[in-house]
């Protein structure tokens, strides 16, 4: 993505974009995903989980009145993604108090339905376990652990597979920023993720774009770049590919050192359709102020 332009241009295309897709903003229900990473023994996920369901609850976000409670505003899907270890905690928890809205989430899987794969969980595990979606492709298990495109494009399918959606992550590193690179890399990870699916499956999955120098550094895009790229690059790309219904279906998060304090600059952006939250979800309170942002008019 090049930078050039000026801010001018930019400011243009950020009303002409926001404008419209208005239409289709209220077809499209935020989603608030939290990724605990390798945080959180089972024993400490369920009084968590229960903690969080509480504040969403006085929050208005989950519950009958969730919407009539807010001036008639469609409060967001939250999704719980645990360590494998915490799933059946968290399930039993979220089983029990029957909140609405609010779905359980794995952080992996691997390809293969079953066989010899030494410490990997297949998507019919996850959905078994009581999952509904999982995340694909973040940017650590691409980075730290050498997942390539066609690797997260076999996990894609197999999520569509076994009934799970996936939270299909792209992002470029710093050097790639640093070199204009921005709209090569994630174009080319979401069209090699994507590749070989049907019009129905892109919109129903869901899109992170989660830039590695963002992730656990403290800095993030500023809410303009982040609906740039969104809207220019990604939903771009899924439109040119698979038509405008599915662009205009396609959930599209923002992550990148999301914080209660720049959250707001995120979602008072039209083109963004939820985060994907990473060490903010490890304290309750602060996850569903987050979560409380995400609320969206009809």
């Amino acid at each position: 993505m090049k930078r050039g332009g000026g801010a001018g241009r930019r400011a243009d295309w950020s009303v002409q974009a926001g404008a419209c897709r208005q239409q289709a903003m209220g077809v499209r229900r935020r989603l608030m995903a939290a990724n605990w990473k390798m945080h959180k023994l089972p024993s400490e996920a369920a009084p968590f989980v229960e903690r969080v369901l509480d504040l969403l609850g006085q929050a208005g976000l989950v519950g009958q009145g969730r919407r009539q409670e807010h001036g008639g505003e469609l409060a967001p899907e939250v999704v719980f993604c645990p360590p494998f270890v915490a799933l059946a905690a968290v399930r039993e928890v979220l089983a029990r108090r029957g909140a609405d809205g609010v779905f359980l989430g794995a952080q992996n899987l691997h390809w293969e339905v079953q066989g010899a794969f030494t410490g990997e969980v297949s998507g019919p595990m996850l959905a078994d376990a009581g999952c509904r979606y999982v995340i694909v492709g973040h940017s650590e298990r691409r980075h730290l652990f050498g997942e390539t495109d066609e690797q997260v494009a076999r996990k894609v399918r197999a999520a569509l597979a076994a009934g799970l959606v996936p939270i299909v992550c792209v992002g470029e590193t710093l050097h790639e920023r640093r070199q204009d690179r921005t709209e090569e890399v994630v174009g080319r990870q979401l069209e090699a993720a994507l590749e070989g699916l049907a019009e129905e499956q892109v919109a129903g999955l869901v899109v992170a774009y989660e830039p590695v120098w963002a992730i656990g550094t403290g800095e993030n895009a500023t809410g303009q770049e982040a609906a740039r790229v969104i809207e220019q690059v990604l939903r771009a790309c899924v439109r040119r590919r698979w038509g405008q219904a599915a662009a205009d279906r396609v959930r599209v998060l923002y992550g990148g050192s999301v914080t209660p304090e720049n959250i707001g600059e995120f979602m008072a952006r039209p083109e963004i359709d939820g985060a994907l939250v990473g060490g903010a979800s490890l304290v309750a309170e602060r996850f569903v102020a987050i979560a409380a942002a995400g609320r969206r008019g009809q």
